[in-house]
């Protein structure tokens, strides 16, 4: 069956950096648009960015310039980058695989996820 697996998040200050990596399987994941999105405490899944099966890329606004999407097809990984972050980017952070993705932000497209790995900002 299909596995996307997110590495360990953790608990980081203001300003640092932390790179997040999801290991997917049972799947090709070549084929699919990968994407990342986070959920705040009393909040609504949020998009964060996503790279599809032919390495186009978009970004959230919110972390457009600071936040880095990859994916390395030989490894069946996807990472997000993070830098200068911001204690309003703690939430827990899912990635998500879809194969028939129209509108890479909206959630529904996407046919897995991951369990979520926490990332807390302290200010």
């Amino acid at each position: 069956q299909v596995q996307l697996v997110e590495s360990v998040g953790g608990l980081v200050q203001a300003g640092d950096s932390l790179r997040l990596s999801c290991a997917a399987s049972g799947l090709t994941f070549s084929s699919y648009s990968m994407g990342w999105f986070r959920q705040a405490p009393g909040s609504d899944r949020e998009f964060v960015g996503a790279i599809r099966s032919g390495g186009n890329r978009n970004y959230a606004d919110s972390v457009k310039g600071r936040f880095t999407i990859s994916r390395d097809n030989a490894k069946n990984t996807v990472y997000l980058q993070m830098n200068s972050l911001k204690p309003e980017d703690t939430a827990v952070y899912y990635c998500a695989a879809g194969y028939t993705i129209v509108a890479t932000i909206n959630p529904f497209e996407y046919e897995y996820w991951g369990q979520g790995t926490q990332v807390t900002v302290s200010s």
